[in-house]
């Protein structure tokens, strides 16, 4: 079982929505597959069979939940060192073909929003990332291709 770091703010959004899905969700899918049972023949129901899918995508998603509360480990990005990247890292890298300098974030799955420069730990570029340290060159094998990098500055930012 791998552990899964976040951030005390992704945990609390974590079991919020956990809590969600079993205190308000699942009770009204359970009432919907009720409510159409009561329309009559289960063999032509849409309704009931529209609610017992519901439901077993509900079950599935509170166990992946579930899944991952058991995993979460609480990291304070502010505790570590960043002098390599690592979680809570904020990256400033640069391809070597074009110069283009990009600046990410590396956060927990919860945290990820590539538009605002936030990527997972799990993703391809900052699987590749981690451990790197200013200075470092690298090729990353990427979703649209491989590109060459150097890591151009490494440091902590709340996000």
């Amino acid at each position: 079982m791998h552990k899964e770091p976040m951030t005390s703010a992704g945990y609390d959004k974590l079991t919020a929505l956990l809590n969600d899905m079993k205190l308000v969700q699942r009770p009204k899918i359970i009432k919907a597959v009720d409510e159409a049972r009561q329309l009559g023949d289960l063999k032509e129901n849409a309704e009931y069979h529209a609610a017992k899918e519901d439901q077993a995508n509900i079950e599935k998603k509170i166990a992946e939940v579930e899944d991952m509360v058991t995993r979460a480990v609480i990291v304070d990005p502010a505790s570590l060192a960043h002098t390599k990247v690592s979680f809570g890292s904020t990256v400033t890298i640069i391809d070597t073909k074009t110069d283009e300098e990009i600046t990410y974030t590396i956060g927990s799955s919860l945290d990820s929003d590539p538009d605002k420069g936030i990527i997972s730990f799990n993703s391809p570029l900052a699987k590749q990332l981690l451990g790197k340290e200013e200075g470092d060159e690298f090729t990353a094998n990427l979703p649209g291709g491989t590109r060459e990098f150097e890591v151009d500055n490494i440091e902590y930012q709340p996000f």
